[in-house]
């Protein structure tokens, strides 16, 4: 498994030996690439970091469609998911990252996530748990997101 962030050693890009560690690096690099900003694979990436500079809506807990106008990339219903949420539920942001990682990290399986906001600091909590399909323990993987103002 290669290592990120890439680092190029005399033998080569260096390679990551700890199986979590490498689903780390890569999870977080999936969260924080916003979706369509990567020309080799415009879907790579976490739908939601596209939002960043929008306005939450706390009481709704959505982000909020300001400019009332045509989502991005022609996503429909984005301004509708909920922030808060488990991936079991439909419209959640954390579905939408749930069958991100089902794509592109094939490493995992059995994959779970729920993001809760929590509005006095600012944060959004996000977990997510599954079972490494190689050696079949359990995974678990623990971030936090600041939310823009």
């Amino acid at each position: 498994m290669i290592s990120l962030p890439l680092n190029i050693t005399p033998k080569g890009l260096k390679q990551e030996d700890n199986m979590k560690r490498a689903l780390d690096q890569s999870i977080q690099l999936l969260l924080t690439t916003p979706q369509f900003s990567t020309p080799a694979d415009l879907n790579f990436g976490f739908v939601f970091n596209n939002l960043r500079f929008e306005l939450l809506n706390e009481y709704e807990g959505v982000v909020y469609d300001s400019k009332n106008q045509e989502e991005p990339h022609g996503l429909e219903g984005l301004y509708d998911k909920k922030i808060s949420g488990s991936s079991r539920n439909l419209n959640t942001f954390a579905a939408d990252l749930r069958d991100t990682l089902r794509n592109y990290e094939k490493r995992l399986r059995d994959v779970a996530v729920t993001m809760t906001y929590i509005r006095e600091e600012r944060k959004i909590y996000v977990t997510i748990k599954g079972v490494i399909d190689e050696t079949q323990q359990k995974y678990e993987y623990t971030t936090t997101m600041k939310v823009w103002k």
